[in-house]
């Protein structure tokens, strides 16, 4: 049986820290450990060791990481509170998001890779064997802090590897929290939280310890940290964001599926890497369409998240607050009309309108580029090849959708998408049994289902002549 107690590492002993920020005030409420880059060789050292003991025994880890469920669902109050303070969306999401994070330790504690013999004809039984890769470095953004955190940790844990996980400086606490909460199920150093600014991520995706680096962010920062592991030649696996585009069929049901699209754009305040980010509408809609999103736009109550009333938070930081507006100012130069919103709240915290955006020239930022934030973006259309080739002329390539009412039809279209994941009718709904990948500047990798296992596995054959 592993055994344990769990570890925090912090720099707390010598009083290092940093503020986090209140994105409906934008007033600091509390401070997170400042950890030191030359402080992270005794970390990934600890991770090292313990990973001897935590890659041996698969019924262990999947009870722990059972226990580790259970333990987060009783922290919910706690850990969903703290983290709609720190990131901004409403409380109800929060708690989707810790209902999310149990869900994926649970599956990933029932996956087993099971050996598999090959056939080839010789008089050799061969078989194929899976391995942990050693200590695993998961970096994660601050716009689903617990649920992209389980995401990684839950697979690498569930495979045998251990786990050094750092946060965004913008939403440390409620990883933190949730770090020490499933540290109660696991032996010691199994899993590491580090928080800390900046170069603390880059010394950790860096690390020679580190067998394998798992990221999501920004495109520039993936290139970062993709370079910095092939130093070490380490494995790697990237989650960089997507300019998702959701086509609309001349059939479709324009009040009927309304309020589903504008949600597939808003939730969490836009910021969501498969999030519509752009809307290409047959021309004859058009003007219904916009409408219709403007309605819904002009209507939701914007608030702050510990408020029940809210149906959409705040920004969560002045960058990507700034962000936002800069794309949205510069849509408006180029000619865009601001159907609903296209303006910042005039009231304390990073609050913004929810902003749909007509006549808007193709070549602007905020259709070329991920605006990641409450803003969207509607074009018509004159031909639906016409469609295709305005939604796959971009960069990313991470999900699309399809929307209208003869599904075989909107099926062939989303077969033409160039991304890693097309949708019928609804747009970014995963399961956790599927794979989730991009293609272009979308990542690299596959996270979710079997596959977010295996990617923290490498393969070990075994030869041995059959028996005579």
């Amino acid at each position: 049986m592993l055994t344990g107690r769990p570890r925090q590492a912090s720099s707390d002993t010598v009083g290092e820290r940093f503020a986090v920020l209140d994105p409906a005030t934008g007033e600091a409420f509390e401070g997170a450990p400042d950890l030191q880059p030359d402080e992270l060789d005794a970390v990934v050292g600890r991770a090292h060791e313990a990973w001897r003991n935590w890659r041996t025994d698969r019924s262990a880890r999947a009870t722990a990481l059972l226990a580790a469920a259970d333990a987060t669902e009783a922290a919910g109050a706690e850990l969903a509170s703290l983290l709609t303070r720190e990131q901004g969306k409403p409380l109800s999401e929060s708690y989707a998001e810790i209902a999310r994070t149990a869900a994926r330790l649970r599956y990933f504690a029932e996956l087993d890779p099971r050996p598999r013999p090959i056939t080839d004809g010789r008089p050799v039984r061969s078989e194929i064997r899976w391995r942990p890769l050693g200590p695993v470095a998961a970096i994660v953004p601050w716009n689903f802090p617990l649920q992209l955190a389980s995401a990684k940790l839950a697979p690498a844990l569930a495979a045998g590897n251990t786990v050094v996980l750092k946060p965004s400086p913008f939403t440390p606490l409620a990883t933190q929290l949730l770090g020490s909460v499933i540290s109660t199920a696991l032996p010691e150093d199994v899993l590491t939280i580090v928080t800390g600014q900046e170069p603390l991520g880059a010394r950790l995706a860096s690390h020679p310890g580190i067998r394998h680096v798992t990221f999501t962010g920004s495109v520039p920062t993936g290139r970062a940290v993709a370079a910095g592991v092939a130093a070490s030649l380490g494995r790697v696996t990237l989650e960089l964001g997507g300019n998702d585009a959701a086509i609309l069929l001349e059939d479709v049901d324009v009040e009927q599926i309304a309020d589903r699209l504008f949600w597939a754009a808003f939730r969490n305040c836009g910021q969501v890497c498969m999030a519509v980010k752009r809307v290409y509408a047959p021309a004859r809609l058009y003007s219904d369409v916009v409408e219709a999103l403007a309605q819904r736009a002009k209507t939701t109550v914007v608030g702050s998240g510990l408020d029940p009333g809210t149906q959409l938070g705040p920004v969560n930081n002045i960058p990507q607050l700034a962000r936002v507006e800069r794309y949205t100012a510069q849509a408006l130069a180029d000619g865009a009309r601001a159907a609903a919103g296209g303006h910042r709240l005039d009231r304390p915290g990073y609050f913004h309108a929810p902003t749909i955006l007509a006549d808007v020239p193709p070549h602007s930022p905020v259709v070329t580029d991920e605006q990641f934030g409450p803003v969207l973006p509607v074009l018509p259309y004159g031909s639906l090849d016409e469609a295709v080739e305005a939604a796959n002329d971009t960069g990313f390539g991470l999900g699309g959708s399809v929307w209208g009412t003869d599904l075989d039809r909107a099926e062939v279209v989303a077969d033409r998408l160039e991304c890693g994941t097309a949708w019928i009718n609804h747009h970014a709904e995963l399961s956790l049994a599927q794979p989730f990948a991009g293609i272009k500047e979308s990542g690299v990798g596959v996270a979710g289902g079997p596959w977010g296992l295996y990617g923290n596995l490498r393969p070990f054959v075994v030869h041995r002549p059959e028996e005579a």
